[in-house]
């Protein structure tokens, strides 16, 4: 990258705008999420109302002529590409939900306290992103399909950020894949561009980012400026010494972060947001709205519904587009993307309504945050409650 294209600001002198309604989790640097019954208004999150996740100032693009991403490492010839050499690769728009391994962890916390961001329940977002597949990208410098290790030994794709963050003691932000999963088009990882048709915004990653459809948000490393192809795991602070699952045993006193492996697929989750926590409403029908994805490209298969507690269940409606009923492993369905749900339940009383969903290889939520509570409070797919008053006298309370 030539000097100064493309620079991460010492200070926060130059944000770019951001939407009023985001609920703003930390000002320096930047973590906000949408309100929860905007998140699922739309199965395609708007680009203002997508969480933004940082960890230090947002970098400035000062010449995009001057742009450009090495490609190097372990590859027979090296090289670096502009921002038009990505574009005149094969454009695919790949439909895929990011979420923070770090979302619901107000909720973990709540339990046991946790280090880290306190996320509610939408530190994720479902976008249709747009840019050259990882796997043609690494054509141009020598690395063929479906390769799981080069002649001179590279296993891994490490992405390296301009973003110059405290954690990696004023370095870039970097994170790996698999070679193997990055040289298969069928994993549909993108060097992208575009983001719901639309330039990559500032703090999504203009102008070129990773994204790595089926896998926590911090592997979709954003400001791109090298992509190396590296013998073993990037050794960089967020791979090496976070966003791994130990067990609740462990905490900061006897924590050994090598004995447990970054983690990679998101598991089955799923939550509520059409109502908050705790809830007044009047008696009669309310209207149970989510979203619920898995990682690795599994489906949906079910999305279960309980009215007291988890006792008993139901299955609410699926849907990806509003009007389509969701069917998993269909072939018309965006592999990658959350699944939205929806049900019409009537309520009187005290009610504690729950939530779990069921992938396509049967993985199931937890029941309890207290068997997946971890010190970094990441992973948080335990059953989602919201707790309903329906009285009559609603104004009362108002």
């Amino acid at each position: 990258m030539a000097e100064g294209a493309l620079r991460g600001p010492s200070d926060y002198s130059q944000e770019p705008p951001r939407h009023p309604s985001l609920r703003i989790n930390a000002k320096e640097p930047f973590n906000a999420e949408p309100p929860r019954q905007d998140l699922v208004a739309s199965y395609i999150t708007p680009v203002d109302l997508f969480f933004k996740r940082n960890h230090g100032p947002i970098p400035i693009l000062d010449d995009i002529g001057s742009y450009y991403v090495t490609i190097g490492g372990l590859v027979g010839r090296p090289g670096r590409l502009s921002l038009d050499d990505v574009r005149k690769l094969p454009k695919y728009n790949v439909t895929a939900t990011l979420q923070c391994a770090g979302n619901r962890r107000t909720e973990m916390s709540n339990s046991r306290k946790v280090r880290g961001v306190g996320w509610d329940v939408c530190a994720l977002g479902n976008a249709t992103w747009g840019g050259a597949k990882l796997s043609d990208v690494l054509q141009l410098v020598g690395v063929q399909y479906h390769t799981e290790i080069t002649p001179s030994g590279g296993k891994y794709v490490e992405f390296i950020s301009v973003d110059q963050c405290p954690e990696e003691k004023g370095g870039p932000y970097k994170a790996s894949i698999p070679l193997a999963q990055a040289t298969n088009p069928a994993a549909d990882v993108l060097v992208a561009y575009e983001m719901n048709g639309e330039v990559l915004k500032r703090d999504h990653g203009y102008p070129l980012r990773a994204v790595v459809p089926g896998v926590i948000g911090a592997r979709s490393v954003k400001w791109l400026d090298r992509i190396d192809i590296i013998e073993e795991e990037s050794q960089g602070f967020f791979m090496q010494k976070d966003y791994k699952m130990f067990p609740p045993s462990v905490d900061w006193d006897n924590i050994v972060w090598s004995t447990r492996k970054p983690q990679m697929d998101y598991p089955i989750q799923s939550a509520i947001c059409s109502m908050e926590d705790t809830n007044v409403v009047e008696p009669g029908q309310v209207t149970v709205t989510g979203y619920a994805l898995s990682g690795g490209g599994r489906g949906i298969e079910r999305v279960d519904i309980s009215m007291d507690g988890g006792k008993s269940w139901f299955g609410a409606h699926r849907y990806q587009k509003e009007d389509v009923p969701y069917v998993a492993g269909d072939i018309t369905s965006d592999k990658w993307a959350w699944v939205l749900f929806k049900a019409v339940v009537d309520v009187k009383g005290y009610t504690e309504i729950v939530a779990k969903a069921v992938d396509s290889s049967a993985n199931v939520q937890p029941e309890s945050v207290d068997s997946i509570w971890n010190l970094r409070g990441i992973l948080n797919t335990c059953w989602h409650r919201v707790r309903l008053l329906a009285t009559p006298n609603l104004r009362s309370f108002i």
